[in-house]
């Protein structure tokens, strides 16, 4: 494997993989130690579980680690990638463990073998004028090759590490002007690193091409702003960030290691798309467009290149079972647009195609190997959508349809759909959800108490926290972790100080994260072992938003994110009216707090508003919301004037709640 060693160069299957809580009796390391802190081993129990897991899939099969190395060519000397101020903001030097091909007991056997893939990086040809750069980032970056120039797709999460790779390309091939940028869709980790591969001048003045699907840029903004604090701090769960690197910690996130963590911007896009079969032509390079909005993101598009029967599948159809829920926090993705999205392919794509890339993972070559892969995982999501209706249909709840939704066997046991990523357990749920919602509709579920109280409630009809400890205790040596996961949280969200219970609690989730296969389940269990045991760490963090995405936010979004921080109890009873303009685009718009809510109306204009608020541009405005800078600062230089009453806009600036980042999850 090319690790950075100088260099650093529902089947039974699926039913073990999420249900491994078998009765072996076992020997334990008391929840109470003196080390209680420290990582524990695997117990025999999981120890059992992740050796069955060789023989339910065919780990002989080495075709994804030639794909994954197809093509190499180089990669860098020492892949420390630093930030202007000398940070370290990617690294693949932690992960040196993984060179090694057995397993640990404490790692899922699969998971394993995903993570070791995950390794290969560096810059890799796909096909003539096709290249990308793997293993810089979470993503992949694709460099297209055109008459004169190139066309970047999807420049990661940084711009240290898009820069980085494409210096790496420069290096190796040659160097040539970036004369286009397309991203796949709205999430970060494929438009975050653009600042580092074209300069934003070149853009606006339309010099460099900036493709984007239709929806791509209010989507992205918007999904890192409005909910970005809870999704940001869920984040840290889900990838598993600031957990340490190692056989007893993060080992991968099943799209990749983890996200880098330079500042990431964004540019606004310069040409849409807008509907499937579009055809654009830049610097020589033929496009073929298929939308794919609600599948893997609000807005996402497909392509194919013709002139090289290459296609670009961007997030769709990539080594692993995608999620339809994303355990960081997201709108729900629509299964049926995912499996349609992906027959469209093959119909309009799949006699011609000869290699397969996405935006994560490694290509596939061939055509029927190419179609084979997209058909089966056209089915999978198919299959999901529908068997959990059918289970719907007959009356099961969420939390049954997750258990009982089980892929085929001929899909199951393909590799590339295994759920390293997502998870047919919660990708069930997410259907479920999709078209039903949180009720179960048993009434007893409609209004129940806040987690708090009920757990109060449960440790007093179940006989006070030392006899269910003491219960619990015998129900996880004999490996039934899941149950004893479900009632520990009870005895701690009852009494959060109880330590002997929040330590049982994390020896629970430490063993389901060891036998979790996907990246993100063991991410989210062994962060929640982590804060069990130590607490909930101090980052400091100024929010999701980047000044760059802050600046390009329209003012609809800013009072969106107003209306959001607005604090009810203190807005409560006040009524206050503004009018804005911005001199730069002519915009105006009449904003008024009434009923602790902030109402918004562009083109309209109060008579006798509390007082003015005029803009050179909506950036300084956009920067005094984020946090970046102080209102009054920003009208000692002018950038921002206010006429009429400016103690009624200080007011209204006052009702903004600022969000906790890392506020609690494990205790109430």
């Amino acid at each position: 494997m090319r690790f950075m060693k100088k260099s650093i160069i529902l089947s039974a299957a699926t039913l073990l993989l999420f249900s491994c809580n078998s009765n072996q009796e076992q020997t334990t390391v008391s929840s109470n130690s003196p080390d209680s802190t420290m990582p524990k081993e695997a117990t025999a129990a999981t120890t059992k579980c992740n050796h069955d897991v060789l023989s339910l899939l065919d780990f002989s099969d080495k075709q994804a680690f030639e794909d994954a190395q197809r093509g190499f060519i180089a990669t860098l000397p020492d892949m420390d990638i630093k930030d202007v101020k000398g940070r370290v903001i990617w690294s693949l030097k932690d992960y040196a463990f993984l060179e090694k091909e057995e397993a640990p007991a404490t790692v899922n056997p699969s998971l394993w073998r995903q993570a070791r893939l995950n390794m290969f990086n560096g810059l890799f040809k796909v096909t003539d004028n096709i290249y990308q750069i793997r293993g810089f980032d979470l993503s992949n970056m694709t460099i297209i090759e055109g008459k004169t120039g190139l066309i970047i797709i999807d420049p990661l999460v940084s711009p240290e590490t898009a820069k980085a790779g494409l210096e790496l390309y420069y290096e190796k091939i040659g160097k040539k002007p970036v004369n286009a940028v397309i991203y796949t869709h709205s999430h970060i980790d494929h438009y975050g690193g653009v600042h580092g591969v074209i300069d934003e001048a070149d853009a606006k003045s339309g010099k460099v091409k900036v493709v984007a699907p239709q929806g791509f840029f209010e989507a992205a903004i918007s999904e890192n702003v409005y909910a970005g604090t809870a999704m940001g701090r869920r984040a840290l769960y889900h990838t598993g960030a600031i957990l340490p690197k190692g056989e007893k910690g993060q080992v991968d996130d099943g799209l990749g290691k983890t996200a880098s963590t330079g500042e990431s911007g964004i540019i606004e896009p310069n040409v849409i798309i807008n509907q499937t079969g579009q055809k654009l032509n830049i610097d020589g390079v033929d496009m073929v467009f298929l939308m794919a909005h609600g599948t893997e993101a609000p807005s996402e598009m497909l392509f194919y290149f013709p002139q090289f029967k290459a296609l670009c599948a961007a997030e769709d159809c990539t080594h692993n079972l995608h999620n339809l829920y994303t355990l960081r926090g997201a709108q729900v993705r629509d299964a049926k647009a995912w499996w349609q999205t992906l027959n469209s392919v093959v119909e309009m794509f799949g006699t011609d195609v000869q290699v397969m890339f996405a935006q994560h993972h490694w290509p596939t070559w061939d055509n029927n190997r190419v179609v084979e892969m997209l058909e089966s995982q056209r089915d999978m999501y198919k299959y999901l959508h529908d068997h959990t209706l059918n289970l719907i249909n007959k009356g099961y709840t969420m939390l049954e349809v997750g258990e009982m939704v089980k892929l085929p066997e001929s899909l199951d046991k393909k590799f590339y759909n295994r759920g390293y990523y997502g998870s047919v357990n919660h990708d069930a749920k997410a259907v479920y959800q999709k078209y039903i919602g949180f009720y179960s509709g048993n009434p007893s579920d409609l209004h129940q108490l806040v987690p708090e109280d009920a757990a109060k409630k449960y440790v007093e009809y179940m006989g006070g926290a030392d006899a269910i400890m003491s219960k619990a205790q015998k129900d996880y040596d004999k490996g039934e972790y899941r149950w004893v996961a479900q009632i520990m949280n009870q005895v701690v969200f009852a009494d959060p100080n109880n330590v002997k219970a929040k330590n049982l609690l994390a020896d629970a989730l430490e063993q389901l994260g060891y036998q979790a296969e996907s990246g993100t389940w063991r991410n989210n269990y062994l962060q929640g072992v982590s804060e069990l045991r130590n607490g909930v760490p101090e980052i400091p963090f100024h929010g999701v938003a980047s000044p760059s995405t802050v600046k390009s936010m329209t003012l609809d979004m800013i009072f969106d994110y107003m209306g959001i921080r607005l604090n009810a109890e203190k807005a409560n009873g006040k009524k206050l009216t503004f009018n804005f303009e911005v001199q730069d685009t002519k915009d105006k718009y009449a904003v008024e707090l009434e009923n602790s809510v902030l109402i918004y109306t562009k083109d309209k204009t109060y008579q006798n508003p509390d007082a003015t608020i005029t803009l050179s541009t909506k950036a300084p405005f956009n920067e005094v919301i984020a946090g970046y800078a102080k209102l009054d600062e920003q009208v000692k230089s002018g950038q921002i004037k206010i006429s009429g009453n400016q103690s009624k806009v200080e007011e209204l600036m006052g009702m903004m709640d600022n969000f906790k980042y890392m506020f609690n999850i494990m205790t109430p």
